[in-house]
């Protein structure tokens, strides 16, 4: 199935994609960042699935949300009948120290009948382990080397091979239930199953406690404005990322999905990226979602105090496990073909041990909106924030890889000075708001440095733009290599967004890196990232051309492109990191940072109409 093809579901642990076609092709268990279960995404033959599928030709199928929840319904319609698959992982409170975590696939027959077939086939670890089944009175159980499974059926299952399978048929009103439950881990604990996971009036109330759970949730949303429904679904969708009892956000919950199709740009995005976790905030923060901004600050507040000052790339990491492990070595799955043969499929990242500075500016401004509209930061917080930033004041002119982690090389990158310039203005703005101890005098001479640093070498006068490099000190012109990330110039207060050389930077990416409001964030050829091949427009880059285009007084096109960009989200109004010029998803998905930039641009350009 095309990666656009699908659905999200998730417990705030792990989470799922399930296909158009009714099949589960994508469960890691019991995390985010743990083996597959099922991974047919990346190999139909060795990944693993979950199918459940009509017995006749002929078929119609689509796929909703009901409404302002998380739970995916699957409908297929043939001749004879209409069946919805109801998929769901319940969460029936928060933080609930009683959470099982399962995967429930109700089939409810809406009319007429319809003979169906389900054949679910896991294999763990990537596929690399084998298991053995155990009949048991309701159902089967998978026992892997490092994970056991139990599966409760109301219908009754067949061993074939290393799969279960069954052929049932339902009438109008009749239903059949399906209970996948994680049920041991890597140290080998077991639990026993809940004895009512397939019972029709058990199943009932987990799905109406979950429907309850989604809808108390969003309605502490404070957005009121005309994109309600489209913002609503990112918000959901940030939440299903979120790891709730670490309180970590990851960038998304897929690995190897390629940046073009069967390319070698095939990364591992379930960890969290300090950059994306911070965006996110913010975006939380701006829709009234103040205690997943907690839940980060406290995992954060650990990052912080492990920080190495004598770092060799910094005293924080870039990406960091859940957990909170910044050693992530990437491996190579070769015994799996890569979506659309697109390999290497990798696992882990690399990008763990670069240095980017820019991170420290996306951070501490993700603190000071927390500062400013949750409860504030600690006393402790303040002083590790303090010895982060002196290790950035003598650091900030060293080169990097930035934003786009590219292998190519460190660089002398100006979304990086940008990033640091903010570090220290926020900074600023903390000690002074709250009467907090700081080098002030310092940190605004070093501040203006940066500043002045910016203007003088990140602007190529020949082009009338900011540029993605600085120029050499000897007084050389930049180089006239765009990026998109410089859009975020009048986001964090550096310029105004009307400043005449932030305008005409506007028209020279519109008129490089923009096609019909897709915007590619540079050019590799003429900025070569150290990699084969070619990629699809960044998601994110075209949210931040909308903001950018709304800030600058130009409303009815950044309108436009926003309204143009909604037609690029998939049925159920998900994205994955890139879009291809013929509105193919390519990518992780649905990723973090394409849906917060989606939140933001919504709400700034509302302001603009209202204004």
């Amino acid at each position: 199935m095309p990666i656009a093809e699908h659905g999200l579901i998730g417990d705030l642990r792990t989470a799922a994609l399930v296909g158009t076609d009714g099949r589960i092709d994508w469960f890691c268990a019991p995390r985010f960042d743990s083996p597959s279960v099922f991974a047919s995404l990346l190999d139909t033959e060795r990944g693993g699935f979950w199918d459940i599928s009509p017995m006749c030709d002929g078929a119609t199928r689509n796929q909703f949300y009901f409404p302002d929840t998380n739970i995916l319904i699957t409908r297929i319609l043939t001749a004879d009948g209409i069946v919805e698959v109801q998929d769901f992982m319940p969460v029936v409170r928060e933080r609930d120290p009683k959470h099982r975590q399962r995967l429930v696939r109700r089939v409810v027959n809406v009319r007429g009948r319809m003979r169906l077939a389900v054949r679910i086939a896991p294999r763990l670890n990537y596929g690399r382990d084998t298991h053995r089944m155990e009949r048991m009175p309701d159902g089967v159980r998978f026992v892997g080397e490092s994970l056991t499974l139990w599966l409760r059926s109301s219908v009754p299952l067949a061993f074939d091979g290393m799969d279960a399978r069954a052929e049932f048929e339902l009438f109008a009103g009749e239903t059949a239930l399906f209970d996948l439950e994680t049920a041991g881990e890597a140290d080998g604990s077991v639990t026993e199953p809940d004895p009512c996971a397939v019972d029709a009036v058990a199943a009932e109330a987990l799905f109406e406690s979950t429907v309850a759970f989604w809808r108390r949730w969003l309605s502490q949303s404070t957005y009121t404005g005309r994109w309600r429904e489209t913002v609503h679904r990112s918000a959901l969708t940030l939440k299903l990322l979120t790891h709730e009892p670490t309180g970590a956000i990851i960038a998304a919950p897929t690995m190897g999905l390629p940046e073009q199709v069967g390319g070698t740009r095939n990364w591992d995005y379930r960890y969290v990226w300090i950059r994306d976790a911070a965006f996110s905030l913010y975006a939380l923060l701006r829709l009234g979602f103040t205690q997943e901004a907690q839940g980060f600050m406290d995992w954060l507040t650990d990052r912080l105090r492990s920080a190495e000052p004598d770092g060799a790339e910094g005293p924080l990491r870039v990406v960091y496990s859940i957990d909170g492990h910044a050693h992530l070595p990437e491996e190579e799955l070769g015994h799996l073909d890569g979506y659309r043969g697109s390999r290497p499929v990798r696992t882990g990242n690399n990008a763990s041990g670069q240095r980017q500075l820019d991170i420290y500016g996306e951070l501490i401004d993700s603190i000071y909106l927390f500062n400013k509209y949750g409860v504030g930061i600690s006393h402790d917080s303040w002083m590790d924030l303090c010895d982060i930033l002196e290790w950035l004041m003598d650091h900030w002119d060293i080169t990097d890889e930035s934003i786009w982690e590219t292998r190519a090389g460190q660089q002398h990158h100006t979304y990086s000075r940008l990033m640091c310039w903010v570090a220290v203005e926020r900074m600023i703005r903390m000690a002074r708001q709250r009467g907090l101890p700081g080098n002030l005098v310092h940190w605004t001479a070093v501040r203006d440095d940066i500043y002045r640093q910016i203007m003088a070498r990140g602007w190529n006068p020949r082009e009338r733009a900011f540029v993605q490099r600085l120029a050499a000190e000897d007084g050389h012109e930049p180089e006239n290599i765009l990026d998109a990330s410089l859009l975020l110039m009048p986001m964090v207060k550096f310029v105004s967004p009307i400043d005449p050389r932030f305008l005409s930077t506007i028209d020279a990416i519109g008129e490089r890196l923009v096609a019909d409001s897709l915007v590619f964030r540079y050019d590799p050829q003429q900025s070569p990232d150290g990699l084969t091949g070619t990629e699809g427009t960044f998601s994110i880059c075209s949210f931040w051309w909308v903001e950018a285009l709304a800030r600058a007084g130009e409303v009815e096109q950044a309108r436009l492109a926003l309204e143009k960009m909604f037609t690029y989200a998939n049925h159920v109004g998900l994205y994955a990191e890139q879009i291809g010029l013929t509105g193919e998803h390519l990518g992780n998905f649905p990723q973090a940072f394409t849906h917060l930039a989606l939140i933001s641009s919504a709400i700034n350009l509302d302001r603009a109409m209202g204004r």
